[in-house]
């Protein structure tokens, strides 16, 4: 009989114990040591014996590169995420709270592939088959050459791969998917790392792209360990808020493409629409000629978007004043707040901030920076700005606005939702061409764009 021994495995960071702790040394993590079996029989990885093998190190020179044709699934805020397609041979995680609509995102990409001819296989271990039928009969995703195989044995998965030979595999979830070899039970670190590493191995041997669904944890991380992300070749993440119909489809990581690319989409009663005007659908709740709102041009990989940046300033009634921000960075506004009471003069340290970006996008770039400060002087003063002015730039310590990237597609956006001026930096005020019918005022500090904005 096979002897078994028992250790201890954080779920979170893969951390190995003798005996369970309360805390995981690894990553402080509290109560995430669960117990697994281990066979004391099985060899070892360095016990096996070395085999010759076919493949011989070649001098980088010597190797003939050959771009592959990406899988166009018809959606392009999908392609735009990945690079331009699916990338034949890759591992793709997509991962995203329960319920945000993972699921109905990758049968409506089976449908479309299936659509244009390509043969994709649709594994479930959540649902049946009939689920899932009924699913795609509300979706309008039927087709012959899709396949549905509702099945969480690795072993018999990739039996069913190898003998129908797809060339898109999509698995609904990692979490259910088990290795049987592995005492432990499926979701666990050991079955997450196991399957994914023999799911890369065949998606690279068999030049098979592989769609796989991850569970995120209630940090919003993707649940397993942080392996898991390194492993794969790109990691997609589906963000949004259960009570708005928009959906964010975010790259983090992406080896055929950018990672600052996102994809916006909407969902509807059949499924999920895409947004090809994202800057319209952002500033189509706007209100004009209020105090704290400012529009502002971010770029998010290669496509500018518009979007409004909200503040609120009010009187603390705290011996601590409150600063919250949300869709920005906490620490990116307590700087621009320090800055506008050292360098502009406005006493906000006995203020409450709040500030917030419209739509529930996320902005990361600095060239908001300016946006920002200009919302919260104009909430602070109670001055509303000027409805169809759009602000960028970056803010210094000084007080000096800094240039930024890509100025011509800002302006342009802007110009082509009606907006008639164009604060920007006066580095970048050089060596373009403007458009016609839009004002460029190029400012050198913070002062100078509250003066234009703002009145003085």
């Amino acid at each position: 009989m096979a002897k078994y021994k028992s250790k201890y495995v954080c779920q979170e960071c893969g951390y190995e114990s003798p005996k369970w702790m309360g805390k995981c040394p690894g990553c402080g993590s509290w109560n995430t040591l669960v117990e697994e079996l281990e066979d004391k029989d099985k060899k070892s990885p360095g016990m096996r014996t070395i085999s010759a093998s076919s493949l011989r190190p070649a001098p980088i020179t010597r190797i003939i590169s050959e771009e592959e044709p990406r899988l166009d699934t018809n959606m392009s805020e999908l392609n735009r995420v990945l690079g331009g397609g699916v990338v034949p041979g890759s591992l793709v995680l997509v991962g995203g709270d329960p319920g945000i609509g993972k699921s109905t995102l990758l049968l409506q990409t089976s449908q479309q592939l299936a659509g244009n001819g390509i043969k994709v296989l649709y594994i479930s271990g959540e649902e049946s088959a009939k689920q899932i039928k009924l699913r795609a009969e509300r979706l309008g995703a039927e087709s012959e050459n899709l396949f549905v195989l509702a099945e969480t044995d690795l072993f018999l998965l990739e039996q069913q791969i190898v003998e129908l030979m797809p060339s898109v595999v999509i698995i609904d979830s990692i979490q259910t998917i088990f290795y049987p070899d592995i005492t432990s039970a499926p979701g666990s670190v050991a079955q997450v790392r196991e399957c994914t590493a023999h799911l890369m191995k065949l998606a690279k041997t068999k030049d098979i792209a592989i769609m796989i669904v991850g569970h995120v944890t209630k940090q919003g991380a993707i649940a397993g360990p942080r392996l898991l992300e390194h492993m794969v070749d790109s990691v997609l993440y589906f963000e949004g808020e259960r009570h708005n119909t928009y959906r964010i489809l975010r790259a983090v990581k992406n080896r055929f493409g950018s990672t600052n690319e996102i994809g916006i989409f909407e969902m509807a009663e059949k499924g999920l629409v895409e947004v090809s005007n994202p800057s319209e659908m952002f500033l189509s709740e706007r209100s004009l000629g209020v105090a704290g709102s400012t529009v502002v041009a971010s770029m998010e990989g290669t496509r500018p978007v518009l979007v409004e940046l909200q503040a609120l300033v009010t009187p603390t009634g705290f011996a601590t004043p409150r600063r919250m921000a949300t869709g920005v960075d906490y620490n990116r506004i307590s700087m621009i707040m320090a800055v506008l009471e050292k360098r502009v003069g406005l006493l906000l340290q006995n203020q409450d901030a709040y500030v917030n970006v419209a739509g529930g996008v996320r902005l990361d770039e600095p060239a908001i920076d300016l946006a920002i400060a200009v919302s919260l002087a104009s909430s602070f003063r109670d001055r509303q700005t000027r409805p169809y002015d759009v602000v960028i730039g970056e803010v210094g310590l000084t007080g000096e606005v800094r240039g930024v990237s890509r100025i011509e597609q800002r302006v342009k956006e802007a110009q082509k939702l009606g907006f008639k001026r164009v604060i920007i930096p006066a580095k970048n005020a050089v060596g373009w061409e403007y458009p016609e019918g839009v004002e460029i005022v190029s400012i050198h500090t913070v002062s100078d764009a509250l003066r234009e904005t703002l009145g003085g």
